[in-house]
């Protein structure tokens, strides 16, 4: 069969569908007019984080301080990773569509995500030799059936034809969740050697792109790229669809 008449086929089998199902808006379920696509209203809404950032950890700045300027956060406390970016805001408009993904077995929201993280991370993506998702605890991928970070990576790893290694990285110690942790100092002391790396010859002397769903106090990520590096990785990226911003302080976030 012909690619013309298989691309004909599959647009008129998307347009059927479309009439049954039409498509929704990700965030609020207004019709929208494709899959994965976000309304006019709450596109608005989201804020994308596409000013000046810390040159590290990828923290907005109110403005703009010049090229190379780190966060304090960043100063005080040298993050093990090299980079991070993350696309938007964690808020009242982005919440939904993540927690869809993570907790509410919305795996068709990836591919849009991805689509997200490649303008939002294309020159981390460039830079980078593989993509590795943030782990889960086996115990918490079996209750949860599928993680989150990892669907991220697959669709990325799909859509711009880098290798992606699922199994390099685990999560060798169970530990509570983040959101339990009430201070940037426990979220760091809760993640003490959670990580280890399993195939080390997947990760030396290549650069790493970590791929998260939402960086908070950047604790998740740091211990991961210290076991990255400790492996012999070159340089570890991190690439997340969001992160807190707090007003406040010390926090790589």
């Amino acid at each position: 069969m012909s690619g013309g008449l298989q691309g004909g086929l599959k647009r008129a089998g998307r347009a059927v569908l479309d009439l049954v199902y039409p498509p929704l808006c990700i965030a609020c379920r207004a019709q929208v007019a494709e899959p994965g696509a976000l309304c006019a209203e709450c596109w608005q809404k989201i804020r994308f984080l596409d000013g000046p950032v810390c040159a590290c950890c990828g923290l907005p700045f109110d403005f703009d301080p010049g090229p190379g300027t780190l966060c304090a956060g960043c100063l005080a406390r040298p993050p093990a990773f090299d980079t991070a970016r993350a696309v938007m805001r964690y808020d009242e408009t982005s919440r939904g569509p993540i927690l869809a993904l993570k907790h509410g077995d919305r795996l068709d929201l990836s591919p849009a995500f991805a689509r997200w993280l490649d303008r939002g991370g294309r020159s981390l993506i460039d830079a980078a030799d593989v993509i590795v998702p943030v782990p889960l605890h086996p115990a918490r991928l079996w209750s949860r059936r599928y993680n989150q970070s990892a669907e991220l990576a697959r669709a990325l790893a799909r859509m711009s034809g880098k290798p992606a290694e699922f199994l390099a990285l685990a999560r060798s110690r169970a530990t509570p969740s983040q959101g339990a942790m009430r201070t940037a100092k426990a979220r760091r002391r809760n993640m003490l050697g959670a990580f280890k790396v399993r195939h080390k010859s997947a990760i030396a002397a290549r650069n790493i792109l970590l791929i998260d769903d939402v960086l908070t106090t950047g604790a998740t990520v740091d211990a991961c790229a210290r076991a990255l590096k400790r492996a012999g990785a070159a340089k570890v990226l991190v690439l997340a669809l969001a992160r807190v911003v707090r007003s406040a302080t010390g926090d790589i976030i």
